[in-house]
């Protein structure tokens, strides 16, 4: 008597990760869709031979739907938005493996991989003038003033010219890579009157200006290591007259009269004149025009 036993087989092993915790640096300026984890790396085995589904979860708030697999039986991670450096730096994902799909009636084994992605900040920003003034919440954008200064005409001044709102100044906005800038003229100085050191930013003169009543000089911070990294400010320079005397006022004393409860903004009256309004005026002989 022949007697064939079959041995049917029952679901009472776990999936098993290859690693159960994982760690990877992800450049913050890598390609959307683009593999982060390969398939291979994330798979999981069953003992039992069954078909594994997946499914992945940020643990971190703040970072959700930036990282996705490629299916629910294919655990390859892939990056599905855009990084930003300055939202956030790290994150935990949870990937999770069943051995039945999600919401079966039966028997389920689930493992679990706990994956851990650090950011590493691109240069992906040109540099920025300071002062400068955000014009979005997330601090992408950083908008610089003009910068202004006087000389006096048919004068070389021998030290770097004092400008507002401050030096001219930038940085590299990537502030983990901090990449070294040089500083240029490239417009609005057709005489070379000016010149502006590569490394500081000073801006100093190479000879008297007696041109224009003023330069409007474009200054240019480029990043040494990519020169398509680069910011363009203007430096308004005005020429002046040497002030050589100090103004003065025409009267050294005046006298005027205003009624008790005028409202604020009313004028004073020079005194024995109520009709006429009071008015302090000063000059100045270097300026006679003015």
């Amino acid at each position: 008597l022949q007697i064939f036993v079959t041995i049917l087989n029952v679901n009472d092993n776990s999936p098993v990760f290859q690693q159960s915790s994982l760690t990877r640096t992800i450049p913050e300026d890598t390609k959307v869709n683009a593999t982060v984890i390969a398939r291979e790396e994330l798979s999981a085995s069953d003992a039992d031979l069954d078909t594994i589904y997946y499914e992945l979860r940020a643990a971190a708030q703040g970072t959700e739907g930036f990282f996705a697999i490629r299916g629910v039986n294919n655990p390859e991670l892939y990056l599905q938005r855009a990084l930003d450096y300055e939202s956030f730096q790290h994150t935990t994902l949870l990937l999770y493996a069943r051995d039945r799909p999600a919401g079966s009636g039966e028997v389920t084994y689930t493992a679990t991989a706990t994956i851990t992605l650090v950011v590493e900040q691109a240069d992906t920003r040109p540099p920025w003038f300071l002062p400068c003034s955000f014009v979005d919440a997330a601090k992408r954008v950083c908008i610089s003033s003009p910068y202004s200064g006087r000389v006096n005409i048919s004068e070389v001044s021998r030290e770097p010219l004092v400008l507002e709102p401050g030096p001219i100044y930038a940085v590299d906005p990537d502030y983990t890579l901090n990449e070294k800038i040089l500083y240029s003229i490239v417009g609005g100085d057709a005489e070379r009157v000016f010149s502006v050191g590569a490394d500081t930013g000073n801006l100093t003169m190479n000879k008297p200006a007696t041109g224009p009543a003023s330069y409007l000089l474009q200054v240019m911070a480029t990043q040494v290591n990519n020169v398509q990294k680069y910011s363009v400010v203007t430096v308004e320079i005005q020429v002046i007259n040497k002030s050589e005397k100090a103004p003065y006022f025409e009267e050294r004393l005046y006298r005027g009269t205003v009624l008790a409860g005028l409202a604020p903004g009313s004028f004073v009256f020079q005194a024995g004149h109520p009709s006429a309004p009071l008015r302090v005026r000063a000059a100045d002989e270097d300026f006679p025009d003015v």
